[in-house]
């Protein structure tokens, strides 16, 4: 439950669990990342390349805009344990990085969703009836991560979010249930307030993300 924001706001955007807001039945069901097998030597996301045309002084130009492609030094592992502590941090990220991707995008739609809901009253009900099916939909999902997973999703979700767990959860339910969660997740060792500092602390995380992105590794 360590990314309770993440499943919450999954289900909330859906309106609820079953169907989507528009009352159809779901498409049929994907495999999520978790369930996804890590392949350590293809992409987990594919290089993007887009073609278009642009009008330079009344000419026609066709252009094209591909991915970012980063080129670092190699990584200094000088022993086998740091191989294998850098094997698993890129493990990893690719396992949980579209699970936060997923957070991002579920949240835009989570707030364009609830603001086309009458009130205050509304929105309350509607953000219970999510916290009541969490366990019953996503206790099993979330199981499937370890619990070094679990703690690098926090992270990532406030890379891609720009805002911890703990204030998105608060933003959307108020400061008592974050606050509760948060006793949650610190009780298991974690925080939803930790926060990702690429320049620092996650500096060696933040490479790996990039590649992974760019669909370098």
């Amino acid at each position: 439950m360590l990314i309770t924001v993440c499943c919450t706001l999954s289900v909330a955007a859906q309106g609820w669990i079953g169907k989507n807001p528009n009352g159809q039945q779901p498409p049929a069901q994907q495999v999520n990342p978790e369930d996804r097998d890590v392949d350590m030597d293809n992409p987990t996301f594919v290089p993007t390349m887009k073609v278009g045309k642009a009008l330079v002084d009344g000419d026609s130009i066709l252009f094209m805009d591909l991915s970012n492609v980063y080129v670092y030094p190699p990584v200094e592992l000088k022993t086998s344990s740091q191989q294998k502590s850098y094997n698993r941090l890129v493990r990893n990220v690719k396992k949980v990085l579209p699970i936060a991707k997923e957070a991002n995008q579920i949240i835009i739609e989570t707030y364009e969703y609830l603001q086309t809901l009458p009130d205050k009253k509304a929105k309350d009900e509607h953000m219970k009836r999510v916290e009541d099916d969490i366990y019953k939909t996503y206790k099993p999902r979330m199981k499937k991560l370890t619990y070094s997973q679990g703690k690098l999703l926090i992270k990532l979700i406030y890379r891609e979010c720009n805002s911890s767990s703990y204030d998105i959860v608060k933003a959307f339910m108020g400061p008592i249930r974050a606050g509760f969660w948060q006793a949650f997740a610190w009780a298991f060792g974690a925080s939803l307030k930790k926060e990702y500092k690429p320049e620092t602390t996650d500096r060696l995380t933040e490479r790996v993300v990039l590649l992974v992105e760019a669909g370098q590794l």
